[in-house]
C-alpha cells in the first residue's frame, strides 16, 4: 500500500520540476522591444511603455506551480 505523503511528496517534486522548467524558459526570452542588425552588429532598443510586459504567461505559470510545490511539501511533512 503506497503512502499519501509519499505520494503527495512525489506530486510536489514533479510539479516544482515543471514550474522551475518553465521559469528557466521565461528567463532566456529577449524582450519583444529589442532588435538586433547584424549589419550594424548591434541592438536597439525600442520601449513605448504601453507595450512593455515584464513577465509572460510562462513565467506566471512557473511561479505559481513552485508555490504549489512547496505548500505540497508542507502538507506531505504534515501528514
Amino acid at each position: 500500500m503506497v503512502e499519501y505523503d509519499v505520494v503527495i511528496a512525489m506530486i510536489g517534486y514533479i510539479v516544482g520540476a515543471f514550474g522551475g522548467l518553465l521559469i528557466f524558459i521565461e528567463l532566456f526570452q529577449v524582450p519583444n522591444y529589442v532588435r538586433y542588425k547584424p549589419k550594424l552588429n548591434r541592438y536597439d532598443v525600442e520601449i513605448k511603455p504601453t507595450e512593455v510586459q515584464q513577465y509572460t504567461l510562462a513565467g506566471r505559470v512557473g511561479a505559481l506551480m513552485i508555490a504549489i510545490a512547496f505548500s505540497l511539501e508542507f502538507i506531505a511533512m504534515l501528514i
